[in-house]
């Protein structure tokens, strides 16, 4: 539906080395010595390889051995696999007669080695003579440095080789070797190997740890475009991976395969903290690892999987069920093979978290039932018993009243130290487990709202809630009930139903003052119905006098200072910045987190609608900060489309339109959906494409009108008017602004108005009507009297220049217009300042300034261009063209002409390789539709009709699959 633009979402790319700088300059001054002796340790996955690479980049004289994982590995094969790829000419060479022992290992040069040797009647003088001839052949062959990689996995010839090569003298090839000493066997050679570092020149042993949460976020953001990485979301990558460089770079190809990444204000965090899968090539190693191990050890991994956290030995061998010799001996396997550890206390648990995982997910699901069952019975039984693990454990094991006992106590204890998403998290798995009604309802009162997103459409919660409300009789509970009701209406963006409920509940509320006030707010919020601004702030001024004269706790009266904040700001009543001014910087108690996040959000959204825009964002950057912190996803979600929507404001259009589409498909979010389909409407509207910004606004129009919503379809509503005037409707646009603008003057909610009553007066004024035109304005200036919203005053500056245009000519209205440009711009707001600046060049050629009118339409034209206002830049274009201007620089991006840009160019040499707009898009993380839109664009500038031919044209110009990350 959406034509998008060509948007900054990066490719997800090999990342950089980071956090090694230390080790790469110890590793580069040890190489640098003559016949240097290293070895270089770690764990699968640590960046041994990346290192070493690193390290002796560009070296020359360098032979490079990898051991591969076989059982039975052939003897000496690393190594002479190794010489066969350098491809030398063996028979200039000038090897001695004891080369003639090479014969066994290289039969194919057969014809170019000396003559076979006696043979020896010792096998380990035969085997000591064939090394002393592969040590030769490195010598002829230069070679200054041999890496043997994954040195764990030689075979015993060859660990004899490099012992042989740093024990002559006088020394000859240098020796750089790789290894995880976990899996390094007892007696093997490599230990003889290591203790030959004695730590002096050209000697080292250098062994890599994981990286820490600073290095983490770097390494992320290199693989992002280096944009920056969210402090939240580079903590959960760390907790996630502990650090394990391939596990960071593999997990974040699978985050971004799954379009679990998403950009907030400016930098890359992760929809859901939640945990994260275990990405293939972690799992198949760590089952690897596992299935090396005796019986016991499997055991003891398993039990030690199910329980996720550091155990005492009793309660891994309870779980595991194995007698005491059994179980240790299985807990000594299993810490030698590198995969548990001990604690200071001597728990014992995975290594890694990922290991665990992996472990767990290749337990079968009959026995992991039953491991989680021995689990929480001995849990239980030890006495301390953890709420949470008990309800973990009781779920998987099928007990479902344990279960829900279990969860209802974790969910809240965590409300009781203010941790709102492992609360949300026991409390949302509670609510579509299909409760009982009373049971629901209670459950449901407890839900953090901000900490999940589509629980209410998930649950069926307001349908069980109806139903119990039928069957209560007691008028207290009814209130209750209905309040509940209420408040979960207008969560799910029914505002009309909810009024009618929460109307109704608030005169038997008066037992509960912060459900009575809570109600109140609710009805202060002039989202729906007809009632004007006094009505709502009757019911917001009745709200506060319950908190004045009640003693509720601090976090029911942050959180409604925050909604009368909201509701003062929503009616475009200034007193709503003093009272958020009161509101604290910081929680002081753990419960107060929420309200204050909530008020991140609001004041964010309100100083967007007020045109503060620069306040807008600081709030908003706030609140995602409080939003990652606390798990806050639905808070987050929405933080996202307000960040969306300031964006259009704004002018910061690169990737709005993949980001709004992405929102636009949150289920069971009806008011983010909404307003992501506005603003990609916009933004169809601003590139040209009306029947996609039709298709999207007025179902915005349909949808909030069916949901009671008010304010919502007010900005819809203008564009389809503006698109009526493109097309000379005036009375289309008539149609479309006239109920919003009677809502908003029965509402007295003139701040609403700022996109609707430039296009209302346009309307009237194309239609014939000027007067009645001039009586819009009229009375949006008196509506505004006491509101000094910004945006709505460069509004009516709007309107005031189009009134003078129709009534005191060109040269007035070109002043007028000249005033509201600068209005938009001090917001700033560039798209709605090249409008009027539009209006206002076409007012100075009309008034004879030809000269000054095509100067500012020129400009105009480059700013649409920058924007990527396409339409609009298209439109001015034909204008300059109808005034004698044939070729009017557009600006922005540089224009490739003939040419393929960068972008069309990926997406082309993807398509080289076969892959269909769905991969395409999946690869460059942009949308099949842009995709398409690319190909289409190179067809044109190749001159050439199909795929195929364009395939073919590209290949022949150049452009083959040079260049494209490795992965792809």
């Amino acid at each position: 539906m959406t034509r998008a633009r060509e948007e900054s979402v990066p490719l997800v790319r090999v990342p950089r080395m980071v956090g090694r700088d230390p080790e790469l300059e110890r590793l580069r001054r040890a190489l640098a010595n003559p016949s240097p002796l290293v070895l270089v340790e770690g764990e699968a996955g640590i960046g041994k390889t990346r290192l070493v690479q690193e390290a002796v980049g560009g070296r020359e004289r360098l032979l490079v051995a990898v051991c591969p994982p076989f059982q039975d590995a052939a003897t000496l094969g690393p190594v002479v696999d190794a010489v066969r790829q350098t491809g030398v000419a063996v028979a200039g060479l000038g090897l001695s007669g004891l080369a003639g022992a090479l014969r066994p290992l290289f039969p194919d040069w057969a014809d170019d080695l000396p003559d076979p040797v006696e043979p020896l009647p010792d096998a380990t003088a035969t085997q000591h003579r064939l090394l002393r001839a592969l040590a030769e052949l490195l010598d002829r062959l230069d070679v200054g440095l041999l890496v043997v990689e994954d040195a764990h996995w030689a075979d015993e010839a060859t660990l004899e080789l490099l012992l042989l090569l740093t024990a002559r003298r006088p020394p000859g090839a240098g020796v750089l070797v790789t290894y995880r000493p976990e899996e390094v066997a007892d007696g093997s050679l490599l230990r003889r190997l290591s203790s030959r570092v004695r730590g002096g020149s050209g000697h080292l042993r250098l062994a890599l740890g994981p990286l820490g949460v600073a290095d983490t976020a770097a390494l992320v953001s290199s693989m992002l475009d280096g944009e920056h990485v969210s402090d939240a979301f580079a903590r959960f990558l760390h907790t996630q991976t502990d650090g394990l460089p391939l596990a960071l770079e593999e997990s974040v190809r699978l985050l971004r395969d799954r379009a679990d990444i998403v950009r907030v204000d400016g930098e890359w965090v992760r929809r859901s903290l939640d945990e994260i899968a275990v990405p293939p090539t972690i799992r198949d190693a760590v089952l690897e690892r596992v299935g090396r191990l005796a019986a016991p050890a499997r055991t003891v991994l398993r039990a030690a999987a199910v329980l996720a956290e550091p155990a005492e030995e009793s309660m891994l061998r309870a779980v595991a069920d194995l007698p005491e010799e059994r179980a240790r001996a299985g807990i000594v396997d299993a810490i030698a093979g590198g995969l548990l550890v001990e604690d200071e206390r001597g728990r014992l648990a995975f290594a890694h978290v990922l290991a665990a995982r992996a472990t767990y997910d290749a337990v079968p699901g009959p026995i992991r039932r039953m491991l989680h069952g021995r689990a929480g019975r001995a849990l239980e039984a030890a006495g301390r018993p953890s709420a949470s693990r008990l309800a973990r454990h009781f779920r998987q094991t099928g007990d479902t009243d344990r279960w829900r006992g279990y969860a209802e106590q974790a969910a809240d204890l965590a409300l009781d130290v203010g941790d709102d998403a492992a609360a949300a998290g026991h409390l949302l798995d509670l609510l579509e487990s299909d409760l009982p009604a009373d049971a629901l309802t209670r459950v449901a009162d407890k839900m953090p709202t901000l900490a999940s997103t589509g629980y209410l459409h998930r649950s069926g919660l307001v349908e069980v809630l109806r139903s119990v409300l039928d069957r209560t009789s007691s008028r207290r509970r009814r209130a209750e009930i209905r309040a509940q009701l209420g408040a979960s209406l207008i969560r799910r963006g029914e505002h009309e139903a909810a009024v009618a409920e929460l109307e109704r509940a608030v005169p038997d509320l008066g037992h509960d003052p912060v459900r009575q006030a809570h109600a109140m707010t609710g009805l202060g919020m002039p989202y729906s119905t007809n009632w004007p601004a006094t009505v709502h702030r009757r019911w917001l001024d009745r709200a506060a006098a319950v908190v004045a004269r009640s003693s509720l706790p601090r976090r029911e009266v942050l959180d409604l200072q925050v909604n009368w904040a909201t509701g003062l700001l929503t009616l475009g009543d200034p007193e709503g910045w003093t009272v958020a001014a009161g509101l604290p910087d910081t929680a002081d108690a753990p419960g107060e987190a929420a309200p204050l996040a909530k008020a991140a959000l609001n004041m964010g959204n309100g100083a967007m609608r007020w045109g503060r825009y620069g306040e807008a964002r600081e709030h908003l950057a706030r609140g995602v900060r409080l939003a990652e912190q606390r798990g806050y996803v639905r808070l987050r979600d929405m933080i996202a489309v307000t960040c969306a929507h300031l964006d259009w404001f704004t002018g910061r259009w690169d990737g709005l339109a993949e980001r709004v589409v992405r929102l636009a498909e949150l289920d069971g979010e009806p008011e983010i959906r909404l307003d992501a389909q506005t603003v990609a409407g916009l933004l169809d509207v601003a590139r040209g494409d009306p029947s996609s910004a039709r298709e999207r606004l007025r179902w915005v129009l349909e949808e909030s009108g069916r949901r009671g919503l008010a304010q919502v379809p007010l900005e819809p509503a203008a564009a389809l008017a503006r698109l009526c005037l493109a097309e000379d409707d005036p009375g289309g646009a008539l149609s479309l602004t006239d109920a919003p603008l009677r809502l908003i003057a029965a509402k007295g909610t003139w701040l609403w108005a700022t996109e609707l009553v430039p296009a209302r007066v346009a309307a009237l004024l194309a239609a014939g009507r000027p007067a009645e035109a001039g009586d819009v304005v009229a009375g949006y200036e008196r509506g505004l009297r006491d509101c000094p919203a910004a945006s709505a005053h460069a509004s009516l500056a709007d309107c005031r220049a189009r009134l003078a245009e129709a009534h005191d000519g060109p040269a007035a209205a070109a002043e007028a217009y000249a005033v509201a440009a600068a209005a938009w711009d001090a917001l700033p707001r560039p798209y709605a300042a090249l409008l009027v600046r539009e209006r206002q060049a076409s007012c100075l050629l009309a008034a004879g300034r030809r000269d000054a009118g095509l100067e500012l339409l020129t400009g105009v034209l480059r700013g649409h261009s920058r924007l990527g206002a396409t339409g609009d830049a298209e439109r001015v274009a034909e204008q300059l063209h109808g005034h004698g201007v044939r070729r009017a620089w557009r600006g922005g991006r540089r224009g490739y002409g003939s040419e393929l840009s960068p972008r069309e160019r990926e997406v082309v040499r993807l398509l080289v390789t076969g892959l269909g707009n769905k991969e395409i898009a999946q690869a460059l993380s942009r949308s099949p539709k842009t995709v398409a839109a690319q190909i289409n664009s190179a067809m044109r500038k190749l001159g050439v009709s199909s795929r195929t031919a364009l395939a073919v044209a590209a290949v022949q110009a150049g452009l083959g699959t040079e260049g494209l990350p490795a992965e792809l």
